[in-house]
């Protein structure tokens, strides 16, 4: 699979985070969203900085007035009420070389630009940050763990019924590699999760993907149908001519066992190109 060289797809927006928090930001006086709420509106209602009742004040958070601790605001709010500083805080517990936790996150958010470029950083990046290996190791076991939430809403069995989990799956999977992963989620008859698996690593622009090998996988698994995606870690999410004639070959291979290919999804950074949707993908 070769990186692809036209604009990328508008498809699929994963995630909007803002940029660094301007000077003496505080918190929105924003409503929390009623019940039942879209993502979106939850997003949008969630506020992105705050700072403490004096800024300039590096005293530990112990003493704030209670009110304002991250924790007990969660506990009275709920978690999205808070601030991603805020949230911050609570997953790092303390701060670093004299500053509070809130401010250790406000400062790692600047550095990185937004909270997925925090969470997708290397180790080596946080050099000088102030965040030593202990937080390092927290924030990647947040960001595993809500990899495998999503995961075991696919073993529910709401591939099909919310689609939107599968692409958010896999963005956490696959979209900060730095090399194309190619991977495969092979689904019952009731298109619920048999397992998600990573069958092919290449470069930073091409995998070698073997659609003999795709197959006799789905055998083993006794797989139904099947989902195929990858990643383009050039950030173009537009498929190439590689990947077009590649899908074909997939889905010759998978149709001797009577397995369709449901999709075949690519994950450029945030954007996600669906086969399926854009009508690439042909009749199963």
């Amino acid at each position: 699979m070769a990186a692809p060289e036209g604009p990328a797809s508008p498809a699929h927006p994963l995630s909007a985070v803002p940029a660094a928090p301007p000077a003496g930001a505080t918190r929105p006086a924003r409503s929390p969203p009623e019940a039942g709420a879209s993502t979106a509106a939850r997003t949008a209602a969630r506020p992105r900085w705050v700072s403490p009742p004096n800024a300039a004040d590096t005293a530990g958070i112990a003493q704030w007035p209670r009110t304002e601790r991250p924790r007990e605001r969660l506990f009275r709010c709920g978690a999205g009420a808070l601030a991603d500083a805020e949230l911050l805080a609570l997953t790092l517990r303390t701060g670093s070389s004299g500053v509070h936790a809130v401010e250790l996150g406000h400062r790692l958010l600047a550095r990185f630009g937004s909270v997925r470029g925090l969470l997708a950083a290397p180790r080596a990046a946080f050099a000088g940050s102030g965040l030593g290996d202990a937080k390092f190791a927290a924030l990647q076991a947040a960001v595993e763990l809500a990899r495998r939430s999503l995961g075991e809403e696919l073993a529910a069995g709401l591939t099909l019924g919310s689609p939107r989990t599968v692409v958010e799956y896999l963005a956490l999977w696959l979209r900060d590699r730095p090399y194309e992963v190619f991977a495969g989620l092979f689904l019952d008859a009731q298109h619920r999760l048999l397992a998600a698996e990573e069958l092919f690593r290449g470069t930073l622009s091409q995998t070698a993907v073997y659609p003999r090998e795709v197959a006799r996988r789905a055998l083993e698994l006794n797989a139904a149908a099947v989902i195929l995606a990858h990643n383009h870690p050039s950030g173009l999410a537009e498929p190439s001519a590689a990947d077009d004639a590649l899908t074909r070959a997939l889905k010759a291979a998978l149709a001797q066992l009577d397995v369709p290919v449901l999709d075949h999804l690519i994950i450029a950074g945030n954007r996600c190109y669906s086969f399926a949707e854009r009508g690439r993908l042909g009749a199963p």
